[in-house]
């Protein structure tokens, strides 16, 4: 059976060898800190994700305006943003990012298969404050250098680290990181399907050290977030419930009111 992280992993070299990277003019990018954010939310911390497909779902939303979602993201109460910015397999662009940072003032997560330090300037220059990384990868042996020089540059540029785990030992690993968040992805991007106690699981048998997590992936109502909550997750990344709504704004606010 074809391992999808492979998969995703094979076409980003594809994508950064064409050049997606690196025509891009470098706008003023305010330093806004997702961390602090989470940290000082009021209600429950929420990072809605901008997004228009996705490999196990198919076609999610079509005819993505990202600066109207972007704006009913934020009216709804979200505390961040993640634009998917993949192109081949999320049909992400990073054109999105550019109208998101262009239209709020939240802080704006990119999110992308990175392998190479010429995507962390490429979310500098589109507006990005935030970048995320997946420890899988780096284990895989697919980024160009290690996740502690991987994170070392990205911080050197401005931007903070959401360094994803799936697994227990991956957990370990990135919170012995200087990551400024730990995201536990509950879908299993090997095979694509979602467990939310792969977050419960995680943060029974392992100490955050401290750091801020981050829950991803399968969150589709607020009573998923409030389990979530229960087992530890600080924050919840939402993409496809929010993205499926008729009416963003009042998605947004259903789940930023769950706690």
């Amino acid at each position: 059976m074809v391992d999808f992280l492979d998969t995703l992993a094979k076409s980003a070299r594809e994508t950064i060898d064409s050049g997606y990277y690196e025509t891009l003019n470098a706008l003023v990018t305010s330093s806004i800190s997702l961390k602090q954010a989470i940290l000082e939310a009021k209600n429950a911390p929420v990072i809605t994700e901008i997004k228009a497909a996705s490999p196990s779902a198919g076609t999610i939303r079509k005819n993505v305006d990202a600066s109207l979602i972007a704006e009913s993201m934020e009216k709804g109460g979200a505390i961040g943003l993640s634009v998917l910015t993949e192109p081949k397999h999320f049909k992400g662009s990073l054109h999105s990012l550019v109208e998101a940072h262009k239209t709020v003032k939240l802080p704006i997560l990119m999110k992308d298969i990175i392998l190479s330090p010429v995507q962390l300037d490429a979310a500098s220059n589109v507006g990005a404050n935030v970048v995320l990384l997946i420890e899988a990868l780096f284990d895989r042996g697919y980024c160009e250098c290690s996740a502690h020089e991987m994170i070392a540059t990205a911080h050197s540029g401005g931007l903070e680290v959401l360094l994803e785990a799936h697994t227990a030992d991956e957990f370990r690993s990135a919170v012995r990181t200087h990551a400024d968040l730990v995201g536990i992805n509950n879908r299993n991007l090997a095979t694509l399907k979602v467990d939310l106690n792969v977050t419960k699981a995680i943060l029974e048998g392992n100490r955050a050290e401290g750091k801020v997590v981050v829950s991803e992936s399968g969150i589709t109502t607020p009573a998923d977030l409030r389990f979530l909550r229960e087992c530890g997750a600080q924050a919840f990344l939402i993409g496809s419930a929010v993205m499926l709504a008729d009416n963003v704004d009042v998605k947004v606010r259903e789940f930023v009111s769950a706690l």
